[in-house]
């Protein structure tokens, strides 16, 4: 059973999206919140690099994978991830929409697929961005581990890391925390089961 990350930048609130700038499909004040007022610290992303050398596979929603598929290919921060199978969540995403530099894609159509994908073999799957289907993996019991750094600021809109579905409790279980002085925090949880 493959173990199925999900990796953010969260404010305080429970926002996960535009962290590094608004997307034209985000219409909050707020974007580019990690990097406003924050003092930058190496340490504190630490786990990002970690996360590039331990993963396996990467998995985005639609909407995410529209807007990395234009730019990750190319950019050096993210070469070791170039040549990494990649699938991506959609019932509306076409072939045709797929770039051709960024390793293997496959489209899974359902999160019945996404369990599929998880009983193969193979290293961790993580899901960057993609605040939708963290949402619905959530609800479904699909996510294994979470990979949170927690920034000192509420935005108050913006999309939520996760739903308000009325659904079973999910027990957590600390792996990693780390509050770091520009007032970030490392939260590693893995999901009881």
């Amino acid at each position: 059973m493959r173990l199925l990350i999900y990796t953010a930048f969260v404010s305080l609130d429970g926002v996960v999206d535009s962290p590094g700038g608004g997307l034209p499909s985000e219409t909050h004040r707020s974007g580019g919140w990690t990097y406003k007022d924050i003092e930058f610290l190496p340490e504190a992303y630490e786990i990002k690099g970690r996360e590039i050398g331990e993963s396996a596979a990467l998995m985005f929603g639609r909407t995410s994978y529209e807007a990395f598929a234009p730019l990750w290919p190319d950019m050096e921060d993210f070469a070791a991830l170039k040549d990494l199978p990649k699938y991506v969540v959609s019932t509306t995403l076409g072939e045709d929409a797929l770039v051709d530099n960024w390793g293997d894609i496959t489209i899974l159509r359902s999160l019945e697929d996404v369990a599929k994908v998880k009983e193969t073999d193979g290293g961790p799957i993580v899901i960057h961005g993609s605040a939708t289907l963290a949402r619905n993996l959530s609800d479904a019991g699909l996510i294994d581990r979470y990979h949170l750094l927690v920034f000192p600021v509420l935005l108050g809109a913006g999309k939520r890391m996760f739903s308000d579905t009325d659904k079973e409790k999910q027990m957590l279980k600390v792996v990693e925390s780390e509050t770091y002085a520009n007032g970030i925090t490392k939260l590693v949880y893995d999901v009881a089961r």
